[in-house]
């Protein structure tokens, strides 16, 4: 495990955890079909992300 490559998977998983809280504020803010499916698209996407850089920390961290 290096540093280096761990401290860049906590950057990542911050920036995403960042962008899922406001997708999540936006959502609230928005009304429409369409302004809620490309929303919980755009969650879903990052959802996705934040599960595979948890991922990829645990196995850096050897717990996977």
């Amino acid at each position: 495990m290096t540093d280096q490559a761990l401290a860049e998977i906590e950057r990542a998983i911050q920036i995403v955890e960042d962008n899922l809280r406001q997708l999540q504020e936006q959502a609230a803010a928005f009304s429409g079909a369409a302004d809620e499916e490309r929303n919980a698209a755009r969650i879903a996407d990052q959802e996705a992300k934040l599960e595979a850089l948890l991922k990829q920390r645990t196995a850096l961290l050897g717990k996977g």
